[in-house]
């Protein structure tokens, strides 16, 4: 059987684990207690038929180029192409010389500047950290005075370091986000279904930003030809645009964009797997998944993914205090319980094992509870029945997740 290296510790990676393991031996690195298959050996010194990098960091951190220079197959892009998602001033010229619709934007690094570009706006004023800040760097607002202070916290360094030292303030766009994963081997992409996920930590999108309060798919509410826009106006244009500047990118372009009432606009590329997103739109393909990023990796992409016509709920369990800061090291119970519901399944991410074999919290998003069913709402009923039987102190959820969809599919 072909051998799967699976980089990364959370809820995304047991996803990966979950669906890749269908026809292949998977280890995650350095994965978590609540992982089969986990690891604490790196990545470098594995071998495998191929390597799958989650999470951003590494990407940026260049673990892609160092695996193929040890000529290992790696499905993600080098550091060159993660710089998509590790600067987002640069990911937002590339769009630009790419013809790619967008919001209008200006980088900074010098407070009085992004000030004076601020003041030249109207609400609501998005501003945005150049670097990572584990998606929590966006600030949504329609208080001038808050968005302000947003801009002179980050380039003071206070609020994210030297993630804040450019700041980019964006036009502020109005209407529902949308997900679409396209996978790419440099020169061509297919798409997977598009997905929603909830950013906001609490019930009605109220609150600060997360890295994502819950997801699912199918969207009854979109377009059916959205893929076909995103794909010719954002993905295959940024394709070309970065093989025009002699970059291969082979792996995920994860497209955040929104549908305004002048049509769909990009807000943003990850350059992997979304959290939450992935735990609802893999385990609805049907082909074999490995073959399909092997292809990728492998800059021969010839398959299409076939999708179940199910739908996926996933709500995210999180520690008291997330996303300010996160209690650690309580008992969680009833994940036995939660997965013995039909159709649903419970992924692990933010948790580590006590001497007993006790799962304990051990950071901000704990659990990804998903629910499948033939429609939204049976896939939700399924989901929070799954999150009733889940428990530890100060656990907290959203209870509207597929709150737009759940209407829809009941009216």
């Amino acid at each position: 059987m072909r051998r799967v290296v699976v980089v990364g510790s959370g809820g995304r990676e047991h996803a990966l684990a979950d669906v890749l393991g269908r026809t292949a031996d998977v280890v995650v690195t350095p994965g978590n207690p609540g992982i089969p298959g986990s690891v604490a050996t790196p990545a470098t010194e594995l071998d495998a038929d191929l390597f799958v990098i989650g999470p951003e960091v590494p990407l940026v951190d260049g673990l892609a180029d160092e695996l193929r220079d040890q000529g290992k197959l790696v499905f993600g892009p080098g550091a060159d192409g993660a710089r998509l998602e590790g600067s987002k001033a640069w990911m937002k010229d590339l769009f630009a010389a790419a013809g790619v619709p967008t919001a209008a934007y200006g980088s900074f690094t010098e407070t009085e500047p992004a000030l004076a570009f601020l003041a030249t706006m109207t609400a609501p004023f998005v501003i945005k950290t150049d670097g990572l800040a584990a998606g929590k760097g966006v600030v949504v607002t329609d208080d001038r005075a808050e968005a302000e202070a947003s801009v002179r916290a980050y380039l003071s360094g206070d609020a994210f370091g030297a993630a804040g030292s450019t700041v980019v303030i964006e036009e502020g766009l109005v209407g529902p986000e949308v997900s679409v994963f396209a996978i790419c081997d440099g020169t061509r992409a297919v798409a997977l279904t598009p997905a929603q996920d909830h950013k906001r930590i609490f019930d009605g999108d109220a609150g600060p930003n997360t890295g994502g309060m819950g997801a699912y798919t199918p969207l009854p509410w979109v377009s059916s030809d959205l893929v076909d826009v995103v794909m010719r106006d954002a993905i295959e244009p940024t394709l070309a645009e970065l093989r025009h500047r002699g970059i291969d990118y082979r792996g995920v372009l994860y497209a955040g964009l929104m549908l305004t009432a002048d049509g769909p606009k990009m807000l943003e590329y990850n350059v992997r797997f979304g959290d939450p997103e992935t735990q609802v739109v893999l385990p609805r393909i049907e082909s074999d998944l490995v073959d399909l990023l092997i292809e990728a990796a492998s800059g021969e992409l010839e398959s299409t993914p076939t999708m179940s016509n199910d739908a996926l709920v996933l709500v995210v369990c999180a520690s008291e205090g997330y996303p300010a800061s996160s209690r650690t090291g309580d008992v969680i119970d009833g994940i036995d319980a939660a997965r013995a519901i039909e159709g649903v399944e419970v992924y692990c991410a933010g948790v580590s094992e006590d001497d007993d074999g006790n799962l304990r919290t051990a950071g901000g998003r704990v659990l990804n509870v998903v629910g499948r069913g033939s429609t939204v709402d049976e896939a939700a009923t399924r989901a929070y029945a799954a999150v009733a039987e889940l428990s530890w102190p100060g656990m907290q959820y959203r209870t509207d997740i597929a709150w737009q969809a759940r209407t829809e599919s009941t009216t």
